[in-house]
C-alpha cells in the first residue's frame, strides 16, 4: 500500500488539501499526484464546498518540486506519461467548481510553483520562495509552468524566471503579480479561510460562472470573450439566486443564496 502523502480535510464550506511529505519537502511523485487527483475528485463531488486551500505540510516547503529521484531514469515515453499525469491533475484543480487558493508556506519550486499557478489565487507566507528551476536540470517545466506563469505575470517576466531558473522571495513574487498577499506564516491559513468566507457570502452560481468565463476568455479574442460574458450574464437571470440577490439589495438586507 502506498504511503498516504495527501490529506483532505473539510471545514464546513472550506476544503483543505495538504501535501504531506515533509521529509522530501513535499515533492510530487507519482503516488502523490495520484492521491492529489483523488482528493480533487472528492472535492468536485461536494457542491457545498465554497473554496479549496492547497498547502504543504511542515514549515519549510509548500511543494519543493517534482521528485527528481523518481524522474532520473525515465525514458521519453515515461517522461511524457509523467508530464501528462501532472497536467491532468493540475487541469482538474484549475477546473474545480469553487475558487482555489494556494497557501504557499515555504518553497514552491518546479512542480510546486506549477501547483500554485493552477490555483485561482496565490497567497504567500513571508518565508515563501518561488521558482521554476528546471533548466538547471536540463529540462523545462512540465506541468504547465511555461503557460500559466506567462499568463499570470507576462511573457518577459516569465521568460526571465524560466530562462534563469532563479528563485524569488515572497516580496518579489508579490511585486511581479505572482502572489497576491504576503502574511506571517502563522496567519497564512486563516488569511485564506477569511478570503473564502468573503467569497461564500456571494452567489455561488455567479462565482462559479465568473471563474469559467475568466478561464475560457483568456484564450479568446476580446470580442469573443465579451460575447461569452454576455451569454453568461444573461443565463444567470434564470436563477433563483439572481432574484434573491437583487431583491435583497433593494430591501437593504443580506442575501441568502441557495445555489439554484
Amino acid at each position: 500500500m502506498s504511503e498516504q502523502t495527501v490529506r483532505l480535510s473539510l471545514e464546513g464550506i472550506t476544503a483543505v488539501i495538504t501535501v504531506d511529505r515533509p521529509k522530501a519537502l513535499n515533492a510530487l511523485n507519482t503516488s502523490t499526484l495520484e492521491q492529489l487527483e483523488e482528493a480533487l475528485a472528492s472535492v468536485a463531488e461536494k457542491p457545498e464546498v465554497r473554496g479549496l486551500i492547497v498547502t504543504g505540510a511542515g514549515e519549510k516547503a509548500f511543494v519543493a518540486g517534482a521528485d527528481i529521484a523518481e524522474m532520473m531514469d525515465l525514458n521519453i515515453e515515461q517522461s511524457l506519461a509523467f508530464a501528462a499525469r501532472g497536467h491532468r491533475v493540475f487541469d482538474a484543480l484549475e477546473k474545480l467548481h469553487c475558487p482555489t487558493l494556494a497557501a504557499v508556506n515555504g518553497f514552491a519550486l518546479g512542480g510546486g510553483c506549477e501547483l500554485a499557478l493552477a490555483c485561482d489565487l496565490i497567497y504567500a507566507s513571508q518565508n515563501a520562495k518561488f521558482g521554476l528551476p528546471e533548466v538547471s536540470l536540463g529540462i523545462i517545466p512540465g506541468f504547465g509552468g511555461t503557460q500559466r506563469l506567462t499568463r499570470l505575470v507576462g511573457r518577459a517576466r516569465a521568460k526571465e524566471l524560466i530562462f534563469t531558473g532563479d528563485m524569488v522571495d515572497a516580496a518579489r513574487a508579490q511585486d511581479i503579480g505572482l502572489a497576491l498577499d504576503v502574511v506571517p506564516a502563522p496567519q497564512l491559513l486563516d488569511h485564506c479561510r477569511a478570503v473564502i468566507a468573503r467569497i461564500a457570502k456571494k452567489g455561488p452560481l455567479a462565482v462559479a460562472r465568473a471563474k469559467r468565463v475568466i478561464a475560457a476568455g483568456a484564450d479568446l479574442s476580446l470580442a469573443a470573450g465579451n460575447q461569452l460574458e454576455r451569454e453568461a450574464f444573461a443565463d444567470l437571470f434564470r436563477t433563483s439566486d439572481r432574484k434573491e440577490g437583487m431583491t435583497a439589495f433593494l430591501e437593504k438586507r443580506p442575501a441568502v443564496f441557495r445555489g439554484s
